[in-house]
């Protein structure tokens, strides 16, 4: 999977938690259960920190060696 697929999916992870965290609330509301779907809300996180260590593990390997580089330094 190449970077830029690993980043779309990670976009659309977000915003499916956004989406699952109002639903909860609407739930929590509405004096209903949500055991559920906060587990299903914990999994989807731990999705998106799998998929960003994928992502950080990409970078890295297309960047390759940043040996003697400042963040946001000169690249003499």
């Amino acid at each position: 999977m190449g970077l830029d697929r690993v980043r779309s999916e990670i976009e659309h992870m977000r915003v499916q938690v956004g989406r699952q965290r109002k639903e909860i609330l609407q739930l929590q509301r509405a004096g209903i259960s949500t055991a559920a779907a906060e587990l299903l809300l914990q999994r989807m996180l731990a999705k998106i920190d799998g998929l960003c260590d994928g992502r950080d593990r990409l970078k890295r390997e297309e960047d390759g060696p940043t040996k003697g580089r400042v963040l946001g330094g000169r690249s003499w």
